[in-house]
């Protein structure tokens, strides 16, 4: 296979580049760009792929060696992968498949990879996301962060979410090392720091909590010089907690469509994050507020969602997310879409799981919203019309269980005889938080 010298995302360029240079950290594994590159070979051999006919080929994106290899193979067969979340049920993922063969091809030649997210119907949309796209962002990120020669970043997101991916395309371009964690866990969040001397870290503020909660004395080591914080918005009390310990946070806003961060704490205030909001827009990406609503443009935007027009590359991007720009150019995100719930760094779409809950024998309708939590963000709460014979909450948990992924399965629900509307009839959401006082708990975990 011909590769470009050039080529940012080829692992075999890669390994021409940069053969004996560490890329893959596994416990107490190392893995040089030449190994990746001879396993991304062999992959390819025994994959299936119709190389140009547009199709994604769907990986499951759990954080293993496995996993990561086929990615890299994909990169190099230039054939884009559909990620798929472990954690979602059978339904859910059945659902993500039936929706791409519907869309068809691609037709994009330089798409990359494929991320489902969902819109206000709680119908999941695959945002194309392109290499020239994800080369963009990593650019940006590296104008904000710079490399240097000993870096190491941890994949401790979902290689299944754009924060996961993005780490891994940022490291293979830049020809740096990525450490591999299968699961996070707070509790080992220090030793993997200190075992692989991880330099750059992403965490979503839940993390960064339990993180804080578990190691009550921890302080970062000297060669830790950022934790990139996203996916979520931050509280004052947690930043708070961080700056108390000098942790370098670096403060990330974007979105799956835009192949992540848009605006960032500049890395030079690092250890004064909290008084720059999200930061400024990195090198490339325009960000304004119009009528109060967040919206973005620049190379790093997807090219468009699987099976409808690609977006103009002048047009701008309306994240749907509300904010404003300070005199200083720092953008502030007062709230995510109205519609969205983010609990954990995970995006819940009400109503996707209104739609679940309506499917359980007894439920009339259904109203989902987000309860603030401290631990999570938010949880996921829910008001219910019943009939006349209401489903047991054992029923609704055993319902639910099937149809939606754990975090975004309700964890308080109450009982309604009607739910808020609006003057055109439609369901109020905002109505909903009045009735939290009546909420109770759902037994069902995460």
């Amino acid at each position: 296979m011909n590769v470009p010298l050039n080529d940012a995302l080829s692992v075999f360029a890669a390994a021409q580049d940069a053969g004996q240079a560490t890329a893959l950290r596994l416990d107490d594994e190392r893995f040089t760009f030449g190994q990746l590159a001879d396993m991304a070979r062999a992959r390819l051999r025994n994959l299936d792929l119709d190389v140009g006919d547009g199709a994604p080929f769907p990986v499951i994106g759990t954080n293993t060696l496995e996993t990561l290899v086929t990615l890299y193979a994909l990169l190099q067969a230039r054939v884009p992968a559909l990620l798929l979340h472990p954690r979602q049920t059978d339904a859910e993922r059945g659902a993500v498949l039936d929706a791409t063969r519907r869309a068809g091809r691609i037709g994009n030649a330089d798409a990359a990879a494929v991320i489902y997210t969902s819109g206000t119907t709680g119908a999941p949309r695959g945002a194309v996301l392109t290499r020239a796209a994800l080369l963009a962002s990593a650019q940006a990120s590296a104008a904000n962060l710079g490399w240097q020669s000993d870096d190491c970043w941890p994949l401790a997101m979902p290689l299944a979410r754009v924060g996961g991916l993005s780490i891994v395309t940022r490291c293979l371009a830049a020809r740096r090392s990525v450490a591999l964690v299968s699961a996070f866990d707070a509790r080992l969040l220090p030793q993997w720091v200190e075992q692989q001397r991880a330099t750059l870290v992403s965490l979503v503020p839940t993390m960064l909590a339990q993180c804080l909660d578990a190691h009550p004395d921890w302080k970062p080591p000297p060669f830790l010089r950022a934790i990139l914080l996203g996916g979520a918005a931050a509280s004052a009390r947690l930043l708070q907690r961080a700056a108390d310990r000098r942790l370098p946070i670096v403060i990330t806003y974007g979105c799956t469509e835009t192949c992540s961060q848009v605006a960032a704490t500049p890395y030079a205030l690092r250890y004064e994050a909290a008084r720059h909001g999200a930061g400024r827009p990195l090198a490339g990406a325009q960000v304004r507020v119009a009528g109060g609503r967040i919206e973005v443009r620049g190379p790093m935007l997807m090219a468009g969602y699987l099976g409808k027009p690609a977006l103009d590359p002048q047009a701008w991007f309306d994240t749907g997310d509300l904010g404003e720009i300070d005199a200083g150019g720092c953008l502030h995100v007062h709230a995510r879409r109205a519609d969205l719930i983010v609990s954990g760094g995970e995006n819940v779409y009400p109503a996707e799981v209104e739609r679940a809950l309506e499917g359980c024998a007894g439920v009339v309708s259904a109203g989902v919203f987000g309860v603030p939590d401290e631990t999570w963000g938010q949880i996921v709460a829910a008001a219910l019309v019943v009939d006349a014979v209401p489903p047991t909450d054992q029923a609704l948990v055993d319902h639910i269980g099937v149809h939606l992924a754990a975090y975004k399965r309700p964890r308080r629900v109450c009982f309604v005889e009607a739910l808020p509307q609006t003057a055109a009839g439609k369901l109020d959401r905002t109505g909903l938080a009045s009735m939290t006082g009546a909420l109770r708990t759902l037994p069902t975990s995460r």
